[in-house]
């Protein structure tokens, strides 16, 4: 005990100046880490389907498929035969178009020339970390684009992790000029956000990606507030995305873990919120917190925006932990009591393959039916797949009352 007791104490004093030297020499080793998880390049290669597969996306039998596959006159892709038998696979775009020509979901008029389209802007929000958020938001837009639509995803977090998943390598391949941050500079920009657009390797999902100079907009912004006349900090994204609607079914904007200037634009922006929640104390705790902020918040704007209304709210329990001494039961029902109708019927269950699969930048609909991990990822990817499927339904409705 003397002999601890006399240890010498060490200062553990950081300047400001030795955090940014420590920054810079992390950097070599995030590279190379990085580039031995996501090489070789290209990093990341969409799935293809097998005709099962094909089948259940289309809600027909392998019987119909095989047949349609042999009727030239139908223009659906025939995909590519295996060996000498009848299996065949299809491309993510070959499914997509099966899906928009043979099956019976129903199909916007996104694109036809003279249609007054509008698409849907989803925003993801939550105050903690570790919600999931970001694989929800981007396995969202990949079960959107399933069901034959097209879907841009907005990048707010200056993490830029939606932007990795999507394929992108955020420190080398994107920059501040890459993002919405431009837009919110100067909103006379050329081209506006639709600049700012980029194509992804998953076919019907394109990104603005995220960056770390997204932050700047926490400066810009207020400084806006006070010295342009009649400037409305929460509507810039708003109005930026407008013509963007009629190019998308869907707009999915992923935000920080937070209530930033940024995150408000897109909480203004959206049609709908979907709110991911692990039921845990904690997590449940702070997704209370984020509404009693954003109400306080949204206050100071409340009189320009009497008039704005959600066509719905969505919490979805995320990372479920169905084991035996998992706290999702209590959390859940305190969930039911405190949401009501907002808490929908969808749980999206803990994976630890889902785990292992974030280290290599996969999200489960990445994961091809071959691979091992196949199987239990099934657990993930069907409820995503459910509540894709229920939010599309939700906007249907809209969309046909308005046709």
């Amino acid at each position: 005990m003397d002999a601890v007791a006399s240890l010498p104490i060490e200062s553990r004093k950081v300047t400001l100046r030795e955090v940014s030297e420590f920054a810079d020499s992390l950097e070599p080793f995030a590279d190379n880490l990085r580039e031995s998880i996501l090489a070789p390049r290209p990093r990341k290669v969409a799935p293809v389907y097998t005709i099962s597969e094909l089948a259940e996306m289309c809600n027909l039998s392998r019987q119909q498929i095989q047949y349609l596959v042999t009727k030239d006159d139908q223009g659906l892709p025939r995909g590519t035969l295996n060996g000498s038998g009848r299996s065949r696979t299809f491309t993510l775009a070959e499914a997509r178009q099966w899906v928009k020509m043979a099956s019976d979901v129903y199909q916007t008029s996104l694109g036809e020339e003279g249609a007054n389209f509008k698409g849907k802007i989803l925003t993801t929000a939550q105050l903690k970390g570790g919600s999931a958020k970001t694989t929800t938001t981007v396995c969202l837009a990949q079960a959107l684009t399933l069901l034959g639509r097209k879907v841009l995803l907005i990048d707010l977090d200056p993490q830029a992790s939606a932007s990795e998943l999507c394929g992108l390598y955020a420190e080398k391949e994107i920059t501040g000029d890459d993002t919405v941050l431009a837009y919110i500079y100067d909103q006379n920009i050329e081209g506006g956000l639709s600049g700012k657009v980029q194509t992804t390797y998953w076919d019907g999902l394109d990104i603005i990606p995220g960056h770390t100079f997204l932050y700047g907009a926490e400066f810009l912004l207020p400084a806006k507030q006070k010295t342009v006349p009649g400037f409305r900090f929460w509507a810039v994204l708003r109005e930026g995305l407008e013509p963007l609607r009629s190019q998308y079914d869907y707009i999915l904007i992923d935000t920080s873990p937070s209530l930033s200037y940024m995150n408000l634009n897109a909480l203004l922006a959206a049609d709908a919120l979907v709110m991911p929640m692990v039921p845990e104390n904690l997590d449940f705790i702070s997704s209370l917190a984020f509404w009693r902020l954003f109400s306080d918040v949204a206050e100071d704007f409340l009189p320009y925006e009497e008039d704005k209304c959600y066509e719905f709210i969505s919490i979805l329990l995320s990372r479920v932990d169905y084991g035996k001494t998992s706290s999702a039961p209590v959390v859940r029902q305190w969930a039911q009591s405190a949401y009501g109708r907002w808490l929908d019927p969808f749980e999206i269950p803990a994976s630890s393959v889902m785990s292992g699969g974030a280290l290599s930048f996969s999200t489960a609909l990445d994961v091809i039916s071959t691979h091992s991990t196949a199987k239990s990822l099934q657990r993930v990817k069907q409820p995503m797949m459910r509540y894709a499927n229920w939010l599309d339904d939700m906007f249907i409705k809209s969309w046909k009352e308005v046709a």
